[in-house]
């Protein structure tokens, strides 16, 4: 808007003390202040408001007046609320330096001028970037792309001073104006609970934006989806546009501004979706092979071609990994592969890496309803909660590696994930071990596909499971029958919880301190704080009511296991 516009407003109580010349100066925005020197806070194009504090003596408003023209100010307004004139010696300083000086009516406060301004300043600039957002995204349809969706973003940021950021369904930073050292970077919590919150809005049906307040600040959630799909196909893998503003006072023009910027970054989406084609073949071969027992020299030979599309630059992988993934819809009517393929390439990425570029790393087919990812692991150091091994995990000629870890995984996904498969879907993923080998990548899969049936015995929406629990007893466990469980734990541990009810004996507990401490009564004793007599007066009692002997290795397999199942 021009300095003419808000001498012509009448509510405003401006009056023209000099710089006629000067009207059609462009406002960028308004500034209050009766700073002596305000210049660390003018970025030039501003409306200066002062009530003239500042001003101790006539010499002060030739040294104010030239600190506001070196920065580019547009305009000075004086307030005559404690004066009952503008004094001449400011005229005469806004004379010399051209500076254009209004005198603000009493009965009119700051606060509306500075309301009037920013209305007027904020439509002007939604109008301007409108026109700017129509250009980009007749040249993302037509084009090649112009910059993605963090050009997008930093248009919202310059012009409309939004932050906002693109965030993947697992709540992975894809862009943001914070990620080019623009203002400090969304939380990891709270990215979490924003794409958490989005993917339980949207299974409810609800049109975005979708309001919620975070660690003290409000977002508005505006989804960026494919269309012409059903939901469930695309929200596990959808990305979203998170901004730092209620939307819900927002007028309808720049509601239909946001809108058509989630139009734009999901023509960006489509196109690195359909840029991942050469990745999904080159799973998708590599899977054939291993399946049908082809020679390990030719698998080795489709890994060499896989390795520079997958690490550019990188050479050939040394180590591998493979995940797998399942998800299911209550009714069958939605075919899981795709959906799972979709999600893999989303989720199976550092999350602490920054951009869309990392997930061009993985490569993902799918047969029937599961998706298998096949996961290249360079031979480098990580910090990433995903790509961490546990003390204890690590593989035999792996110890170099550091590759993804499904306890990991798991809680980097579960939350938010879970809030988008609601009460009708479920994922399971399962994790194998590196191995550094084409001949390894047949029993990696296998291991994989085992693990996630692990997982799939589990109670909860979203399950995972790695190798390292494939060589223990917990992979018996989930695989014993519903009524067979029940039958063993009863036949074992209900008299020992029913005399616990009754007497308040804390046999149960006992008995579980006891296989804990290998059978030693000393340990026990003291881990427990009793005698070692009562100790044997307990274990004793157990015997008694169970008819087992805890001496026995059978008697004491036996309870631990009924004890694990229940």
């Amino acid at each position: 808007m021009r300095l003419r516009a808000l001498l012509e407003t009448d509510a405003l109580g401006l009056r023209l003390l000099g710089g006629e010349d000067e009207l059609d100066r462009t406002v960028r925005g308004v500034m209050t202040t009766d700073l002596r020197d305000p210049s660390r806070y003018l970025s030039g194009g501003e409306l200066v408001l002062t009530g003239l504090a500042w001003r101790r003596e006539p010499e002060d408003s030739e040294r104010f007046v030239r600190i506001l023209a070196a920065a580019g100010v547009a305009g000075l307004a004086a307030g005559e609320a404690e004066m009952a004139s503008t004094p001449d010696d400011l005229v005469l300083a806004c004379a010399r330096h051209r500076m254009p000086l209004f005198s603000v009516d009493e009965d009119v406060s700051f606060a509306s001028i500075t309301e009037h301004v920013v209305r007027q300043v904020s439509g002007e600039r939604a109008g301007d970037l409108a026109a700017v957002v129509d250009r980009h995204r007749r040249l993302m349809t037509t084009g090649p792309a112009g910059g993605g969706p963090e050009v997008v973003l930093d248009l919202l940021g310059s012009d409309l001073d939004l932050r906002a950021w693109v965030l993947s369904p697992s709540g992975r930073p894809i862009a943001g104006s914070s990620l080019a050292g623009a203002g400090p970077a969304l939380p990891a919590a709270v990215s979490a609970t924003l794409a958490g919150e989005h993917l339980a809005a949207s299974r409810t049906g609800r049109r975005g934006p979708h309001r919620i307040t975070a660690a003290g600040a409000t977002y508005s959630l505006f989804p960026i989806r494919s269309s012409g799909r059903d939901l469930r196909e695309t929200v596990l893998s959808d990305w979203l546009l998170a901004v730092e503003a209620d939307a819900g006072d927002w007028p309808e023009e720049r509601l239909d501004l946001l809108h058509g910027v989630t139009q734009l970054i999901a023509v960006e989406r489509d196109r690195r979706e359909a840029a991942r084609t050469v990745r999904r073949r080159l799973a998708q071969e590599v899977l054939e092979l291993v399946q049908t027992g082809a020679a390990p020299a030719e698998i080795a030979a489709r890994l060499r071609v896989a390795a520079p599309v997958l690490l550019p630059g990188l050479g050939t992988a040394p180590h591998w990994q493979i995940v797998v993934a399942r998800v299911e819809w209550e009714g069958g009517d939605i075919p899981g592969g795709p959906v799972a393929q979709a999600l893999l390439e989303e989720v199976l990425v550092d999350p602490d890496a920054i951009g869309p570029d990392p997930s061009d790393r993985i490569a993902v087919a799918h047969t029937g309803d599961e998706a298998v990812a096949l996961v290249p692991l360079p031979s480098v150091p990580s910090v990433s909660p995903v790509s961490s091994v546990p003390p204890g995990a690590e593989t035999e000629g792996a110890a170099d590696v550091t590759g993804l870890h499904a306890d990991a995984l798991l809680a980097a996904v579960r939350e938010p994930l879970s809030r988008g498969l609601a009460d009708d879907g479920r994922l399971t993923l399962g994790v194998s071990a590196a191995v550094h080998s084409a001949e390894g990548l047949r029993g990696a899969l296998e291991e994989a596909r085992h693990a996630r049936r692990v997982a799939a015995a589990r109670p909860g929406r979203v399950c995972a499971a790695g190798h390292q629990e494939l060589a223990s007893h917990v992979l018996l466990l989930p695989f014993v029958p519903d009524d067979v469980r029940r039958a063993f734990t009863a036949r074992l541990l209900d008299p020992l919880r029913d005399y616990d009810r009754r007497h308040r004996a804390e046999l149960i507990p006992t008995l579980e301190a006891f296989l804990d401490c290998d059978g030693s009564w000393t340990r026990c004793a003291t881990r427990l704080h009793l005698h070692v007599n009562t100790l044997r007066y307990r274990v004793g009692r157990i015997e008694q009511l169970t008819g087992r002997d805890l001496s026995r290795l059978e008697d004491k397999l036996d309870f631990f296991l009924a004890l694990r199942m229940s």
